[in-house]
């Protein structure tokens, strides 16, 4: 394995998966951009079947997470299972070339997310082993703020061809197939990069790897599972930013300042997870969700909205990255399964959460922002309780 050289903070594969993130987020966000659009107002489908569609697309994200990561773990192999399922996600892309029809990109939509749920796993397992374990949380935050670029950069890349070409079918569909390009880039440097693999597990069944994982790890599912009943869709946010007197252009800006500010966040809660530990920084994400919320339920001024996107992203960076980092402290041998089981519980958490929001909503937004504060802050009772790191 090859070693950062002295005074190196990071691993140079580090950068390289950061690159695939990036190009792969480069090319997804192009087309999610506009996908809502091209379903509803191109295909001719209903808001209703969208939102099935999306439902679905979040259960498919998740539902892969725990078996690629002990099928990952068992057989040691983290680039192989990481390469599949990229290559997964870049086939499904390819159904727009040849169908965007309802069904045709109902397919694409279900299938490009098994390929996230499938790769991210052994992936996070991999980045964890070649990252130094001081600057374990400065490389999760790179690899993040990298990703997050793609998605900062997306979105104008598809903004600027549909101002020059104009909204058109044809439009959509060049769209589709530039964003390919990075896709396919993005699983070429992949294979380019050295396999790292872990420690090989061959006779171990689910149950088996279920009762290893290590206790520490077990006890953080509690508080990550509170916490995901409060981890609502970004859209309430956003259609709250409505509702206070954004345009939907200005509601695209603020899109791009929440990703913009976790970029430049990502790096530097690692690094300051790294110095003062883990479990601070992860309680930091709960609380600042927790005041997030708390503001939005009162937030009736523009300038208002606006901090709390930055904010968000700040408490994104977190979230998103150095979670990963403290599973891979407290589960040091089958990493990618707990990451899997991690992705796997929070994912079927997220649902119940969304839903309880938009009923909440429908009767007064600031209840649904209210309980996910209330909720935020028992989950920072329960880890502070259970201690996963003791």
């Amino acid at each position: 394995m090859t070693q950062p050289a002295p005074g190196q903070r990071l691993h140079p594969d580090v950068l390289k998966l950061g690159l695939v993130s990036f190009l792969t987020d480069l090319s997804s966000e192009m087309i999610f951009s506009v996908f809502a659009i091209v379903f509803t107002t191109v295909a001719g489908a209903s808001s209703a079947l969208l939102g099935l569609i999306e439902g679905l697309a979040d259960f498919s994200a998740s539902s892969l997470n725990y078996l690629a990561g002990w099928l990952s773990d068992r057989s040691g192999r983290r680039k192989w299972f990481a390469t599949a399922g990229y290559g997964f996600s870049t086939l499904a892309k390819m159904i727009l070339l040849v169908s965007a029809s309802v069904t045709g990109l109902a397919i694409f939509r279900v299938i490009e997310r098994l390929g996230k749920g499938f790769r991210g796993p052994p992936r996070d397992a991999w980045l964890s082993s070649i990252a130094v374990p001081a600057s374990r949380g400065y490389a999760f935050g790179v690899h993040k703020a990298l990703d997050k670029a793609g998605a900062v950069l997306g979105p104008l890349v598809a903004y600027a061809l549909l101002k020059w070409l104009g909204e058109s079918p044809s439009t959509y569909g060049t769209l589709f197939l530039l964003a390919c390009v990075p896709a396919v880039i993005s699983v070429l440097v992949l294979t380019r990069i050295p396999d790292q693999p872990g420690i090989v597990h061959q006779r171990e069944s689910v149950r088996q790897n279920w009762q290893q994982l290590s206790p520490g790890f077990k006890r953080f599912l509690w508080p990550a599972g509170v916490f995901a009943l409060a981890y609502f869709s970004l859209g309430f946010i956003l259609l709250k930013a409505h509702t206070v007197g954004f345009s939907v252009t200005e509601i695209v800006l603020l899109y791009a300042l929440f990703n913009t500010t976790c970029v430049v966040a990502a790096p530097l809660v690692g690094l300051r997870g790294d110095q003062v530990g883990r479990s601070r920084v992860v309680l930091l994400g709960y609380a600042l969700y927790a005041t997030i919320n708390l503001w939005l339920a009162l937030a009736d001024k523009r300038w208002e909205i606006v901090a709390v996107m930055a904010l968000y992203g700040l408490f994104y960076a977190i979230e998103e990255s150095q979670s990963k980092a403290f599973i891979a402290d407290i589960e040091p041998e089958r990493r990618a399964t707990a990451v899997g089981v991690y992705n796997f519980v929070t994912g079927l958490l997220y649902l119940p959460a969304s839903l309880v929001a938009g009923a909440l909503w429908a009767l007064a937004p600031g209840w649904a922002f209210g309980l996910a504060a209330v909720l935020s802050l028992a989950a920072m009772l329960v880890f502070v309780r259970v201690r996963p790191a003791g």
